[in-house]
């Protein structure tokens, strides 16, 4: 696996690696977008994303929805991430308008056994469609009552309570061949805000983090879970950045106390907790210098790619940076099927040849 990735890495340009860090969306206001369209293949071709997350508004039925997965990944050069958050209860894009039965809040998840079922179910039902990760299993601690955005998302109130039955959603999730992301480091249980419409911040020291919201996040990597999302949170006694833009956070605590090796996903760069206080260049810039590896559903594709592909040429993030999320992507990919090695050579020669 490793010759084959290193063959990869060196036969992609700069704009196709940092393409694979991107994670895109593909939405119109008050317009459903269930089909592939002349724009949206545009975009794709254009801008070789990594990934792709579907939401309410691309799905009509099942058959139509099967269809635009595969002609998404007709499209791409390297099969991509399809991703949707698939949790239960308020947050599930697949239910009855697709035909599948709904889920169950977390909350409401009695034990270890019916989580498990749970994920098997949901594992099952988006393999069939052709999605292979799930924005899932929340590991936040609902230890907050005034904390609404999370609520009955969380597993329950312990760092007990959340790790075991998170464990167990995860690993059905992994033996139907979906791929789990773990969220919303470090820990969005003990905040009052939605990052959706503010920034969060929690007054926490570090220690304090160990003794609670980080628990389930280190059982969840001790376990081997491949994929961690970052959350927009504000902790002022450990970084002025928020979390998403902390490599304090993401780099040091995650990566090197917490032994992280997996992708390092940020929560949606559309959200107004980043953009209410950084304008674009800071946020694609400082995401990738604070050590994620992919960029969840920026503003701006073409914004985003042209950004870090400058600071890299400029000097303000290193190749060797770039290669490193790069090469964990493709990992990622080669270990759940998604690269198969012919045709990505082939695809690769014929557009040398074509250029």
């Amino acid at each position: 696996m490793n010759d084959f990735i290193l063959h990869m890495l060196s036969n992609m340009s700069l704009k196709e690696k940092i393409g694979q860090m991107i994670y895109i969306d593909y939405r119109k206001p008050n317009i459903k977008t269930t089909e592939m369209t002349a724009e949206f293949e545009e975009i794709l071709s254009t801008f070789n994303p990594g990934g792709f997350i579907l939401f309410t508004s691309n799905i009509s039925n099942l058959d139509n929805t099967y269809k635009l997965i595969n002609d998404i990944q007709s499209v791409s050069e390297i099969k991509m991430f399809i991703g949707v958050d698939q949790e239960g209860g308020r947050v599930q894009r697949l239910k009855d308008n697709i035909g599948f039965d709904s889920i169950i809040p977390a909350r409401n998840v009695m034990d270890k056994e019916e989580a498990y079922l749970l994920g098997r179910r949901v594992g099952y039902e988006l393999y069939y469609l052709g999605i292979n990760m799930d924005m899932a299993p929340v590991l936040d601690i609902f230890s907050n009552p005034l904390n609404t955005v999370i609520g009955d998302r969380a597993y329950g109130s312990t760092s007990n309570e959340v790790s075991y039955k998170a464990l167990y959603f995860a690993k059905g999730l992994m033996e139907e061949g979906i791929i789990p992301t773990g969220k919303h480091f470090p820990g969005h249980g003990s905040t009052s805000v939605d990052s959706h419409i503010n920034m969060p911040t929690l007054y926490k020291t570090k220690e304090e983090l160990y003794e609670l919201e980080l628990i389930p996040f280190s059982d969840l990597i001790n376990y081997g879970i491949p994929s961690i999302m970052v959350g927009h949170i504000m902790l002022p006694k450990i970084d002025s950045y928020p979390s998403t833009l902390s490599s304090r956070i993401i780099t040091d605590i995650l990566r090197k106390e917490m032994g992280f090796n997996g992708i390092v996903i940020t929560d949606s760069l559309k959200m107004k907790g980043l953009t209410n206080y950084y304008n674009e260049y800071d946020i694609y810039y400082r995401c990738i210098a604070s050590g994620n590896d992919i960029m969840l559903m920026p503003k701006n594709i073409k914004s985003s790619i042209d950004t870090i592909y400058n600071a890299v040429n400029d000097g303000k993030i290193s190749i060797e940076r770039i290669n490193e999320s790069v090469k964990r992507i493709l990992s990622l990919k080669y270990k759940m099927g998604l690269l198969d090695k012919e045709s990505v050579l082939y695809n690769k020669k014929r557009k040398i040849i074509k250029r």
